[in-house]
């Protein structure tokens, strides 16, 4: 892979024309991604080592009566792969319909209310199990303002009291195949307003809520046609050391164990505060479950009726009404989801506002199992994080930013593919295709590429390469303290020499590229340090100005990183009294910033200094 600009077109392309509102559909090990847009459906390919393309197929709306020129539009909020081909559908002038994709031709299915909103911008979760589809969609375009999750298609259409949520904003669901079948459950996450409205309290409360898969509603007239193993519990992100609270859920990840464990599942969630800092809180799906089942019910103070609610019952025996009515008035349990690990704290926290992320389970070279953390920031760009997955006492890394797009936006959409090793991501202009193991970036020789911290990255034959690109062993530190002693060269390659000649009084400056956001990079001429740049800098380079060039400001200049016990040399500079080499020189390399580096890959400092 060419680490300059010149790979850049094949990873990303643009759609034309912009797009607001964005969903992307993407089966693991398939080079396709499709998208759908504004009247459109998107199928960008990007085959291995080739130019990405992209087709369109034009799905407009079919009504031609609307009140304003948006509501005209047919915005595509769901895509999904059913036996007979891609379902798509959309907001179609306010009438939500669907259409089948087959081999390029559009088969209409008419309008299917609950499969896509009456507008874009609308709150919308859609789930697809075998037959059964679930939706939190509103069916009805005036009445009917209260949201609510259904089942809309499948053995019976149930939908959630309209009481048990409030303003719900909904976030994830997921199905748990468990012991049983009869068992098996409906987790959903969203965040809610707040019952406790005093002035302290923070306003959003945030949830998982559970259903059986298997619930077919009551026995009364009032319950006969609602969930009626509905509860609720709050999911808790806080550090109590440092009093940090964050209430609003943002996205969820669910990572499944490797073994099939479905308690062991690990559920990532990214939270935010009300001045937009970030915490990542991880819960099991086995603590959830046991929340549910074990807890009282917040407010109720008898003793709970047998069946206990939320207690899913075999041979689809219906759920007796004293239960229903019940955990109809108390949804919530008393008991809150507190996060893994003995301290139950997060996983961090940042000075960053996450908004998506997906996680990927590797493998390094050494045997070793890290969860990577993929992060989108409100800056439109990605952050990967380090989890190491075994080690006791370790170190949570940020070891780079990634701007996956030639125009800086928003991202609307983040897609995994752990199979390929690739991301996918698309913004209002454009879909990027971005893969996990970006090693070339890494500079600095041997010592770089280890102080990098980068588990996909090993030094092989004097490259910083891919682990996955190597038949053989890669070099990799398991040391997360002092990597770099793991190099056959016990010290990094001095800088070599550049020269500049220049005339006296001039103004000029000096720029070294910071590329470890984890190292203090400092100026040196001759004793003196002349300028010194810390972790959490704010410029991509350490630059040293010098306003008026005087007698003694002739002569040698280094640009040294430190960290901890590694020290490197980053550049060495000559400043020679002008011989008739025009000043200009300097600027052809003193100013040559990182920023050429293809995907425009910044390494970031560690996320304890992001934190403070």
């Amino acid at each position: 892979m060419d680490a300059g600009t010149g790979h850049v077109g094949q990873d990303r392309v643009d759609f034309g024309q912009t797009e607001p509102h964005t969903v992307l559909f993407h089966e693991p090990g398939s080079s396709s991604v499709w998208v759908g847009g504004r009247g459109k459906v998107y199928l960008f390919d990007f085959p291995e080592g080739k130019n990405a393309s992209v087709r369109t197929v034009n799905i407009g709306s079919t009504k031609g009566s609307c009140l304003d020129k948006r509501d005209c539009e047919n915005y595509i909020t769901l895509l999904e792969r059913r036996s007979e081909g891609l379902l798509a559908c959309g907001t179609n002038a306010r009438h939500p319909s669907c259409w089948n994709l087959v081999n390029d031709t559009v088969v209409p299915l008419g309008e299917m209310r609950g499969y896509a909103p009456f507008s874009p911008d609308e709150n919308s979760l859609v789930l697809f199990e075998g037959d059964e589809v679930y939706s939190t969609i509103r069916k009805q375009e005036y009445n009917g303002k209260i949201p609510r999750f259904r089942r809309i298609r499948g053995e019976s259409e149930l939908y959630t009291s309209d009481t048990v949520m409030q303003n719900p904003q909904f976030i994830k669901a997921t199905i748990v195949h468990q012991d049983q079948a009869y068992d098996d459950k409906i987790y959903y996450f969203f965040r809610e307003d707040n019952p406790d409205k005093n002035p302290e309290a923070p306003l959003n409360v945030s949830r998982v809520a559970q259903l059986c898969r298997g619930d077919q509603g009551g026995e009364s007239s009032l319950s006969v046609s609602k969930w009626n193993t509905f509860l609720k519990a709050m999911l808790v992100c806080s550090d109590a050391a440092t009093n940090k609270n964050f209430n609003r859920l943002q996205d969820v990840f669910l990572l499944p164990d490797p073994s099939g464990q479905w308690r062991d599942t690990r559920v990532y969630g990214v939270f935010s505060n009300p001045w937009n800092y970030s915490a990542v809180c991880v819960y099991s799906l086995g603590d959830i479950d046991k929340v549910f089942r074990t807890s009282s019910l917040k407010g109720y103070h008898s003793s709970l009726p047998n069946p206990r609610p939320g207690k899913c019952l075999p041979d689809q025996q219906p759920i007796p009404t004293e239960t229903f009515q019940v955990a109809d008035r108390h949804p919530e349990v008393a008991q809150r989801v507190e996060p893994m690990g003995p301290l139950k704290t997060p996983l961090f926290h940042s000075k960053y506002h996450y908004q998506k992320v997906v996680v990927h389970r590797m493998q390094a070279s050494h045997g070793e199992t890290y969860h990577v953390l993929y992060l989108t920031t409100d800056r439109g760009t990605i952050h990967k994080v380090v989890e190491p997955g075994e080690q006791e006492h370790s170190f949570i890394f940020n070891i780079m930013e990634i701007q996956p797009f030639r125009r800086a936006a928003a991202i609307q959409t983040m897609s995994l593919d752990a199979e390929r090793r690739k991301l996918y991501v698309s913004s209002q202009w454009e879909v990027s295709q971005v893969p996990l193991d970006l090693c070339e970036v890494y500079g600095g020789g041997c010592h770089g590429c280890l102080m990098s911290r980068d588990p996909y990255c090993g030094w092989d034959q004097g490259r910083c390469v891919s682990i996955y690109s190597s038949q053989r062993s890669v070099l990799q530190s398991i040391n997360p303290v002092e990597p770099h002693k793991e190099c056959p060269n016990p010290k990094p390659d001095k800088a070599p020499l550049q020269k500049v000649s220049l005339a006296p009084n001039s103004r000029y400056y000096l720029s070294c590229p910071m590329e470890s956001r984890h190292a203090t990079y400092s100026w040196r001429h001759k004793e003196n340090v002349e300028q010194s740049c810390e972790p959490g800098h704010q410029s991509p380079n350490c630059i040293l100005f010098i306003e008026n060039l005087t007698a003694q400001q002739y002569g040698h200049y280094f640009c040294e990183a430190q960290e901890g016990s590694y020290f490197r040399e980053a550049q060495h500079w000559q400043l020679l009294p002008e011989d008739g080499i025009m000043a200009e020189h300097l600027l052809g390399h003193a100013c040559a910033l990182a920023a050429s580096l293809w995907l425009g890959v910044l390494p970031t400092l560690t996320l304890g200094l992001l934190v403070h």
